[in-house]
């Protein structure tokens, strides 16, 4: 038997998270670590269990989700995260898959999709509703989606700090994260940019100052 697809859940509405597990206990391919209905537990949850995907409710009592993706990003965490929500809005949109979500489901179609987004995720694609590809479409589409914005939020950050030459060990010390971190980011940046060479994404750190 394959290894399993490792996963926590985390809604504040009890009825509706109740629902989502017993299609994900179902599924021989999942595992289910644990569950919270609260923003601090879930976080504790992932930084413990180090699942592979985190399904997550957008609005929770703090930390939400989008606060939790935050700091699951900031500390390199090897969760994948699948956001629940009721919103349509393109800029909440926009500002999920800017911040590298690869997952963004609607409450009202998630029973039906979320052993196809937990799977989909899992294997490294990115998983939204079928109703709001549009939207997506339309935000890749814009002129404005230059390739500093395939960077993440703290992608950003570190390089913005980059810039102020900071280094990795000062840089780390900045942001509560530990060296490895750091060096982490700055590798998958020089993917994503292209870059390559010990100080390629300093010149351009350099280069794009106040960009960012």
């Amino acid at each position: 038997m394959e290894k399993r697809i490792k996963v926590i859940i985390a809604d504040d509405h009890p009825v509706f998270i109740q629902g989502l597990l017993t299609i994900l206990h179902g599924e021989q391919e999942i595992e289910i670590l644990g569950q919270a209905s609260d923003g601090a537990t879930a976080l504790s949850l992932i930084e413990k269990q180090k699942p592979d995907v985190a399904v997550l409710d957008i609005q929770m009592p703090e930390p939400d989700g989008v606060q939790i993706a935050e700091t699951v990003m900031l500390k390199a965490l090897p969760t994948k995260i699948i956001l629940l929500t009721m919103f349509k809005e393109e800029s909440l949109i926009r500002k999920v898959f800017e911040l590298g979500i690869m997952g963004y489901v609607l409450k009202e179609n998630a029973i039906g999709e979320i052993i196809k987004a937990v799977k989909t995720v899992h294997e490294g694609n990115t998983y939204i509703s079928p109703q709001i590809s549009s939207i997506l479409l339309k935000i890749r589409s814009t002129p404005a989606e230059t390739e500093k914005q395939i960077l993440t939020k703290t992608e950003k950050r570190i390089l913005k700090l980059i810039a102020q030459e900071k280094s990795s060990r000062e840089i780390a010390e900045r942001l509560y994260i530990s060296y490895k971190t750091v060096e982490n980011h700055r590798s998958n940046m020089s993917k994503k940019l292209g870059l390559s060479g010990h100080s390629s994404l300093v010149k351009y750190a350099m280069k794009h100052k106040g960009e960012f």
